[in-house]
């Protein structure tokens, strides 16, 4: 968010989390730019009402079938969601929140890497629940590499200016999913055929 608020200049944002459960990770994000003087306008997303929490401002939907109109918000994000998704699906979610986002949309994941697993297999002695080890396993078997998500979003030509991958610490990627914008007009009225 704050590399789109460089690039953009703009300073509040509207925002779409998909997948949001609780909407914790947004709303730190918030508190930490709020600090930089960027504020955002936060609208959780999940598939089940019981995922969202009280007194925030929640729609239940799909991720694949966004509810909104076009240009709805500035970003549409996503934290630790896109490895649940299928091939398919993750084009297809970047296309649903390119046509309601105005600027981009941001994933947030998981890079998948044999050291990646090793830790994950490493840590089992400090998970307490079962549910934690095989999630934990399905999860960095399911994430996709750096490589794979270019390609994954590479097809949506006409809605995307250009896909930026960032990789951070243990295994983790940024994407920011450009949204095209028109081209620009010349100020020169059409060309009109002549019928004579």
């Amino acid at each position: 968010m704050e590399r789109v608020s460089a690039s953009t200049g703009q300073k509040r944002f509207s925002v779409l989390e998909v997948a949001a459960g609780f909407g914790e990770v947004p709303r730190m994000a918030a508190m930490k730019l709020a600090r930089k003087g960027i504020s955002l306008a936060i609208t959780d997303l999940d598939r089940m009402a019981s995922h969202l929490r009280p007194g925030h401002r929640g729609v239940v939907g799909d991720a694949l079938a966004l509810p909104f109109r076009n240009d709805s918000f500035d970003l549409v994000s996503c934290s630790l969601f896109a490895h649940h998704l299928e091939p398919s699906e993750v084009a297809r979610f970047a296309e649903e929140g390119l046509r309601v986002s105005r600027s981009a949309v941001l994933i947030n994941d998981l890079v998948r890497h044999p050291l990646h697993l090793a830790l994950v297999y490493a840590g089992f002695p400090l998970m307490r629940s079962h549910v934690s080890r095989v999630d934990g396993v399905a999860s960095v078997r399911r994430a996709y590499t750096p490589e794979e998500m270019r390609d994954l979003l590479a097809h949506n030509s006409g809605s995307t200016q250009k896909v930026d991958i960032s990789t951070h610490y243990l295994f983790r990627m940024g994407v920011i999913v450009w949204k095209a914008r028109p081209a620009a007009s010349t100020g020169s009225a059409p060309a009109v055929k002549s019928i004579a």
